[in-house]
């Protein structure tokens, strides 16, 4: 799978968002993970607490691109959502993460027009 890192780098470069992402993306995955396991063994509540730990994993990483000085580009439809979302909790991050480009990209000076001292 190719991944478009000047895009996306383009709308991860704030530092507060990165910070944001390294806590949010791992509890949506874990979360979501967890709600599937639960919901397998007919535990609901447990899923659905973990379903709403997800939600929450969602809001925490929108607010942190509403920090950004770009937006990602927009959705096309409820499946592009889907697809973009899921690719980027389960692959695209975990890469930037593990690959060392996300502290290359915490570590630069690209703090944003707002931020520059």
């Amino acid at each position: 799978m190719h991944i478009d890192w000047a895009d996306y780098l383009r709308v991860h470069a704030e530092r507060r968002n990165l910070l944001m992402h390294l806590i949010a993306v791992p509890l949506f995955v874990g979360s979501f993970a967890s709600s599937l396991i639960c919901f397998a063994r007919g535990e609901t509540s447990s899923a659905v607490i973990a379903l709403v730990l997800a939600f929450a994993a969602m809001a925490i990483q929108g607010r942190g691109h509403a920090l950004e000085p770009e937006s990602p580009r927009p959705f096309a439809s409820p499946l592009d959502f889907l697809r973009r979302w899921f690719t980027e909790q389960f692959y695209i991050f975990p890469v930037f993460l593990l690959s060392g480009r996300w502290w290359q990209q915490l570590s630069s000076d690209n703090d944003g027009p707002g931020d520059a001292a």
